[in-house]
Formats: structure tokens, C-alpha cells, sequence
């Protein structure tokens, strides 16, 4: 498969790139994607956002379409992969894409793996399928998840075996998409921002 087409961000001299795939429903320059990569190029970072075939197929023919199978997803990844080169390269995404990214994370060789919200399973179903991989993972990983999410909240993960590979960062009263409830006094950009901030700790360190 040929690398999807890539949108950059930030400077091109960057010491890291974050390459950065959108979740199963919306773009890659979604509000919060592109919110994401502006913030993270801010801070110094290069930043690659990419679209899963299906999704590029929206914007030819504008019909929704469902997701790609996980073979033609992985592919997407492991050639945009191979287009920015493993060594200086951090890989993650909204839901869908950051949990691609996990699974190709190890055989890439890449940096680190940034998850924005991860789908550890599917609303009100509550099984581990999707996360098996994530006890063995190797690759210093960092998720960000709101502790409210209806795919993964704090208490559950609590209970889940994963590798100390992996750092889960809690985002107040959060949504899948971060957005706190307004009884907590909270804001959406407030999470946005104390997100990027933590990645953007976690990049510095690797």
C-alpha cells in the first residue's frame, strides 16, 4: 500500500514527529484533530495527520462510509510508518487510529505511542478482546483518557492488565472526546490542553 497523503504541522526540523491517525467517525481535521496538531506543533513538535482509506474515500464521493478492516487499517499505518521512518517517530490517534497504532507499535520500532481516548472496548460491553495486546506491550506508551469515557472509564481500567510500558493519564470528568460535564466547573479546552501538555512531557522524555 502506498502511504496515505500526509498533513504537516510544526517545525520541520523537529528532534520527534507525532504522527497522528483520526478516530473511526471523523476526519483528520476534525475540531479535535486539528486542535491536536496545532497544539502539539506549538510546542515544538512536527506533527503528521493522515486518513484510513475509507475515510479519503468520504471526501471523493462524500457518503459515509464504515471503517476499513484491521488488515487495510494496519497497512495504512505501517506505510505511513515506513514514509517518516521509526527512529525519531511517535505514533498514536483518536480512538480507532491511537488503537491501531498499538497494535503495530512493537514490530515498528517506533519511539512511543500517544492514544487520545482509547476504545478499550465497545460501548456497554465492557470485554478485554481489543486490549490482550496491551499486556506485552514494549513501547513506552501514553494514554489519554477521560474518566467518564463510555469505552474505557477509570474504574474499569483499573482492572485491566496492562504492561508498565503504558502510563494512563486521567482527564477530570471527561468524555471519549475529553469534554467534562458543565457541573464541574471544568471545560473541554481545559482537558485539551492538559492532554498536550502531558504528551508533550511524555515526547520530551523519550
Amino acid at each position: 500500500m502506498a502511504a496515505p497523503d500526509l498533513v504537516f504541522d510544526g517545525p520541520t526540523d523537529a528532534p520527534l514527529t507525532i504522527a497522528l491517525a483520526h478516530g473511526a467517525g471523523a476526519p483528520m481535521d476534525s475540531p479535535f484533530m486539528a486542535a491536536f496538531a496545532e497544539g502539539l506543533a506549538a510546542q515544538g513538535f512536527r506533527v503528521a495527520r493522515f486518513e484510513f482509506p475509507y475515510m479519503a474515500e468520504r471526501r471523493v464521493g462524500g457518503a459515509k462510509r464504515p471503517p476499513d478492516r484491521a488488515p487495510v487499517l494496519l497497512e495504512a499505518w505501517r506505510a505511513v510508518i515506513a514514509a517518516l521512518g521509526p527512529r525519531r517517530l511517535v505514533i498514536g490517534g483518536k480512538s480507532l487510529g491511537g488503537r491501531m497504532a498499538s497494535l503495530v507499535a512493537d514490530e515498528a520500532g517506533v519511539r512511543g505511542l500517544v492514544c487520545l481516548g482509547f476504545p478499550f472496548h465497545a460501548p456497554g460491553k465492557p470485554a478485554t478482546e481489543r486490549i490482550r495486546h496491551m499486556a506485552d506491550l514494549a513501547t513506552p506508551t501514553l494514554i489519554l483518557q477521560g474518566a467518564r469515557d463510555a469505552l474505557g472509564n477509570a474504574d474499569e481500567v483499573a482492572g485491566y492488565d496492562l504492561s508498565p510500558a503504558v502510563r494512563v493519564h486521567w482527564l477530570a470528568d471527561g468524555d471519549h472526546g475529553f469534554k467534562p460535564r458543565r457541573a464541574s466547573g471544568l471545560t473541554e479546552r481545559h482537558n485539551w490542553d492538559e492532554a498536550m501538555a502531558e504528551i508533550a512531557r511524555f515526547v520530551s522524555g523519550l
